[in-house]
């Protein structure tokens, strides 16, 4: 679990990443004193929102570099490297709110069992061949989704047929921290 702290340093630092790309500055980091006992993630992504609407989210499942750096790159992606998505322009700075979302590790699961997936607290990954599809927990909460839905969503993302879960593809669960202003 993060501290408040740690959640505003996170959001700070991946606010000036954003600021940084779009602008052509460079981020100021968080202290270290701030991050230095941040616990291990398996992942992180960070959502941009413009008005309610998605603006950008990129992720990793990896945290390689540590959590701070990975968010930090993230961040910046969406803001510019998102094929969704135009690239963020300066103007839209103000305007827009940042969700952080930090990854715990991937659960191999049955999708068939009806306990393997609470909505609004796990995420999903559906594995099939080189395809890979991943939503955010929070995902299935703003659509509504159950969790068939939820399951279908996550394949067609994967560029999967909606029922790939129902014939062999791989689907895996996580809990994730989420904050954002």
């Amino acid at each position: 679990m993060l501290t408040e702290g740690q959640k505003h340093a996170l959001l700070e630092l991946a606010r000036g990443a954003v600021a940084a790309q779009v602008t052509g500055g460079s981020p100021e980091m968080v202290p270290l004193s701030t991050t230095e006992e941040l616990p291990d993630a398996s992942g992180a992504f960070v959502t941009l929102k413009r008005g309610g609407e998605l603006r950008g989210c990129l992720g990793t499942l990896e945290c390689r570099r540590g959590l701070p750096i990975e968010v930090a790159r993230c961040a910046a992606d969406s803001a510019s490297q998102d094929p969704r998505f135009t690239p963020v322009l300066p103007g839209e700075l103000p305007e827009l709110t940042i969700e952080v979302s930090v990854l715990g590790p991937l659960e191999r699961i049955d999708p068939r069992r009806e306990d393997a997936i609470v909505i609004g607290r796990h995420g999903l990954v559906v594995e099939e061949g080189s395809r890979r599809g991943l939503l955010l927990p929070q995902v299935a909460t703003e659509w509504r989704w159950t969790r068939d839905q939820f399951l279908s969503h996550t394949c067609l993302k994967a560029g999967l047929p909606g029922d790939a879960w129902q014939h062999g593809a791989e689907v895996f669960r996580f809990d994730a921290e989420v904050f954002g202003d």
